[in-house]
């Protein structure tokens, strides 16, 4: 049974979400955490800047599936 949520549901968690804990902002936010793992990644100056760069941007990649599932 998949019943859409009724207007006064979906404005109803809408106020109880704070603004920047939203679908949008926090995708951004877990995009910016991919590309910083790549650059990470790619840059030849610092080992430790590579070495963390896998973790970064596994957690990236997580964040965002997670992210995805937050209302707009």
């Amino acid at each position: 049974m998949n019943r859409s949520p009724s207007p006064s549901n979906t404005d109803a968690v809408r106020r109880r979400w704070p603004r920047w804990l939203r679908r949008g902002p926090m995708e951004m936010v877990a995009c910016t955490v991919i590309a910083a793992g790549l650059l990470m990644m790619l840059q030849p100056l610092a080992m430790a800047l590579f070495t963390w760069s896998f973790l970064t941007t596994l957690a990236g990649t997580a964040l965002f599936m997670v992210v995805s599932k937050f209302p707009e």
